[in-house]
Parts: C-alpha cells; sequence; structure tokens
C-alpha cells in the first residue's frame, strides 16, 4: 500500500518545537481533515450494529462516511486491503494518568479548583504506546489523595499534536472524587524518607470524615449557588447599588455539579462507601457519574442501577490493599446483568495497550458475548463522557476513530496494524518500523558529532583509547 499520511512518530526536536509553539497553535485556525481512506473487505465489530464480515468503510473529512460492500474509493484516497482483518472503533479507557504531569493536589481535602488541562504532556511516549494497542481517547483524572480532587481532562491520543488540540471539544466536564485509603492516607503515613520529615497529617483521617467533608462542600456550594440565584434575579429587576457575591473557584465547580453541568467520577473501593456516597448524592439531587475501581460494585449491583450511576472497574486486579480483597472476576458480569453502565478502565499507562485482553477475560469470567465484551472498552466509556453519539461504535457520521487489526481484538495474538483519530492515521506497524530505522540512523550520526566525543586528554582523539573510549582505570595499587 502507498501512503500519503504524515508519519506520527516525530523526533525529540519537532516535539519541543510543538511545546513552544503550542500557545500560537492553539489559536490557529482547525487543521484541514485528513485526506479519505478506504479500508476494504475487513470484519468490521461494529459494536452496536453486530459484525459485519467482508464489508468496507470509508474514512472521510474526519468521519465514517460509507459502510457497504464494494464501495468506490473517492480521488487521492488511500486505499487499506482489510482481507483476514478485523475493524472496531477506537479503544476508550475511561480512567487514566497519562499525560497529567501532576496528579495529586493533596494538601487540602477539597480540590475542585485544580484542573487537569493545565498539566497535560503532549509528548509522554505513552500516548504512542497506546496508540499501538489500539486505545484512542483517555479521561484523564485527577489522583485519589483527597475526598475532592480536580477537574478532568478527555483526550484524543493525537501524537505530535499540543495538548489543546488533543482535548475533545463538547466532552462533558468532569471533577474526581475519592473515598476509602487513599484519602485516609494509611499507607503514606508508613512511608519514611530517609532525611525528609514525617508528611503532615491532614483531615480526614476516617471513612466517617470523608462523608463529613462532603457535606459540608456541597452545602456551601448550595449557599453560594443560592446567593448568585438571588444577586442575578435582583439585577433582573434593575435594583440599584447591587455588590455580586465574591467569586470562589473552590465551589464554582460543585454548583456546576449540582446543576448537573459538571460530572461526578469517584474513586471507591467498599461496597458501604460507594452507598454513602450515592445516598449523599440523593440528598443533595445530583447523580454521580461514575463509580471509579468499584470492586465491590456487585454486592450492591441494584442501588448502583437505582441511583443511575455507572462503574468503571478492573478486569482481574486486586488483593493489593485490605479495601481491595473482596473483588471477584465476575463483577462486570454482574452488574451489567443489573442494568448498571460498566466499563473496564487501566489506571495504569501499561494496561491502556493492553485492555483488549482485559475485555476479553469477561468473556470467561461472566460469559459476555463478544460485542458485550468489546463495548466495555468503547461504547460504554464513550456513554460515561457523554460522547456516545459521536464516538465508540462504528455507525456512519460517526467521528472515525477506527482500529484495524491483524486478528480479532479479543485474541491475544492480535494487535494493530492501523490506528486512526478523526480519519487520521497515527500509528501503522509499518510507519513505525520506518521510524525504528531512521532512529537508529540517527543515532548513529549523533554519536559523531564533536559534542558527543570524550574529552581531549580523557580518552578522547587526543587521548588514549581512541575516541568515545573510557578513561584508563588506575591501577589497585593506586586506588
Amino acid at each position: 500500500m502507498t501512503t500519503t499520511f504524515e508519519a506520527p512518530m516525530m523526533k525529540s526536536a519537532v516535539a519541543l518545537a510543538l511545546l513552544l509553539a503550542a500557545p500560537a497553535l492553539s489559536g490557529q485556525a482547525p487543521r484541514a481533515a485528513a485526506p479519505a481512506t478506504l479500508i476494504r473487505n475487513a470484519t468490521v465489530l461494529t459494536v452496536t450494529k453486530g459484525t459485519l464480515a467482508g464489508t468496507d468503510v470509508l474514512l472521510q473529512n474526519g468521519k465514517i462516511a460509507q459502510i457497504g460492500k464494494n464501495l468506490t474509493a473517492p480521488a487521492g484516497a488511500t486505499t487499506i486491503d482489510g482481507t483476514g482483518k478485523f475493524l472496531m472503533p477506537g479503544i476508550i479507557d475511561p480512567h487514566s494518568h497519562m499525560m497529567s504531569d501532576a496528579t495529586n493536589e493533596g494538601s487540602l481535602s477539597v480540590t475542585s479548583m485544580v484542573r487537569i488541562a493545565d498539566v497535560l504532556n503532549p509528548t509522554a511516549p505513552n500516548i504512542y504506546r497506546a496508540l499501538a494497542g489500539g486505545t484512542t481517547m483517555l479521561n484523564i483524572l485527577h489522583g485519589s489523595a483527597n475526598t475532592i480532587g480536580g477537574q478532568n481532562a478527555v483526550v484524543k491520543l493525537k501524537w505530535g499534536r499540543t495538548a489543546q488540540e488533543m482535548l475533545v471539544p463538547g466532552a462533558m466536564p468532569g471533577i474526581k472524587f475519592a473515598l476509602g485509603e487513599n484519602v485516609t492516607r494509611k499507607n503514606s503515613q508508613t512511608v519514611i524518607v530517609q532525611g525528609q520529615p514525617a508528611a503532615p497529617r491532614r483531615y480526614p483521617t476516617t471513612r466517617m470524615g470523608q462523608e463529613v467533608i462532603l457535606r459540608d462542600a456541597f452545602t456551601r456550594a448550595r449557599d453560594y449557588q443560592a446567593a448568585w440565584a438571588d444577586y442575578r434575579a435582583r439585577l433582573a429587576k434593575k435594583e440599584a447599588g447591587l455588590i455580586a457575591p465574591r467569586r470562589d473557584l473552590e465551589l464554582e465547580p460543585l454548583v456546576e455539579v449540582l446543576e448537573g453541568k459538571r460530572w461526578v467520577h469517584a474513586h471507591s473501593y467498599r461496597a458501604d462507601e460507594m452507598l454513602m456516597l450515592l445516598n449523599l448524592a440523593d440528598d443533595f439531587g445530583f447523580k454521580i457519574k461514575t463509580l471509579q475501581h468499584g470492586l465491590e460494585g456487585y454486592k450492591i449491583a441494584s442501588e448502583i442501577a437505582k441511583h443511575g450511576a455507572g462503574l468503571s472497574t478492573f478486569a482481574d486486579s486486586w488483593g493489593y490493599k485490605i479495601e481491595a480483597y473482596d473483588a471477584i472476576p465476575y463483577n462486570v458480569a454482574i452488574l451489567m446483568r443489573h442494568g448498571v453502565l460498566t466499563t473496564i478502565n487501566s489506571d495504569d499507562d501499561g494496561r491502556a495497550r493492553r485492555l483488549n485482553i482485559d475485555a476479553a477475560k469477561m468473556v470467561r469470567y461472566g460469559a459476555l458475548t463478544e460485542d458485550e465484551a468489546l463495548r466495555i472498552i468503547t461504547y460504554n466509556g464513550a456513554a460515561q463522557l457523554g460522547l456516545e453519539s459521536r464516538v465508540g461504535s462504528i455507525e456512519v457520521g460517526k467521528e472515525a476513530d477506527v482500529v484495524l487489526w491483524n486478528a480479532h481484538p479479543l485474541s491475544v495474538y492480535a494487535s494493530p496494524d492501523y490506528t486512526f483519530i478523526d480519519g487520521e492515521l497515527f500509528f501503522s506497524k509499518a510507519m513505525d518500523a520506518e521510524q525504528r530505522a531512521a532512529r537508529v540512523a540517527e543515532r548513529t550520526e549523533l554519536e559523531k558529532a564533536e559534542p558527543n566525543q570524550a574529552p581531549s586528554g580523557r580518552g578522547g582523539a587526543g587521548g588514549r583509547g581512541g575516541a568515545g573510549a573510557p578513561p584508563a582505570l588506575p591501577s589497585k595499587e593506586n586506588r
């Protein structure tokens, strides 16, 4: 196949230039859509419309333009032979910390004012590795050090672009809450670093304290909301001498939660703490969008479904601390059979490129169908982010985030040949091989450069041992 796609593996110098140019680029007009691509004769795993054998899919203007047989390639389109291969939607990871240069602002119990979008690193190498595993979208969350953490960022992994270009426009704003041991800091209290003072204790240190933190924060947010509502009402009546309430950056995101304009993604493990949070949300009249991890979710599946929350969990990662001991591999299946919108997440940059294997485990544990297993890493994740009308399945009109695999993606032998985002190629094995050879050649040239030679007199060209040789060690008698 010949292709005109720009190689996405950028060199370090290019990455630096992009970082420096980021503010200017953010003000530029959007990039032109990628050239059209026609994928022929693939097995198409639509996720929502079943499996289509021997089917063509046309990617054009950033969207899935056509699905059918014997489609005609537009002029200038690249054609890929999908015979024997499997096309599926890009994988969506609902819980990640990739790209975040800072994860926890844990100095306070409520840090709703901080934003992950402010600390995104678009040159993190794991972006490229995730693309090689078929992952195209992340929900990047604040850490779980405090009860109310910071605001999330939803990104598409457009390797080589600025952070601003990776943010998904129109994604529902979110915020991270956290319950349990990470908040009470039981683990960190035992860590002693030589030469460093012990970490100060911070309220709360118990689960009952966490509930009070939440009730206090939302009580203050409700008062703040009422103060602004009163001010705006009096302003509309043109009352004289009005003074606006003082802005509170901590409470504004919580008012958005109360008004359904920001979704809560809550780190939690035990059934009792999840129930506490669901009941508290009911008291204040808002919804928890997802319970993150939720390893004991199977114990309260009916209650989670009744509240309308989703749950994003691990396939089989548990036992690493006390609150994770009651996990079972059937958690996903039990939740799904109770009508809970359920996903598998990584919470780990390495696992983020193997989520297809985690999904396959759910066929073994709980007897999910292949479509159901694929949904928990694609469509369901899109729904937990409010993006199911745009991504998460292969349907005409949706954004062209698709992956062509060399085998069925639920097989341990499968790997992506091509990964597209908005119809643009950001990973292919062929380009990867070309880039590897180019990097070896570049390194060889750089090693010959004068700044990379050993200093003269210490083994350089004019010293003993020739270029690049280390200085000779002194004899044993002289050590």
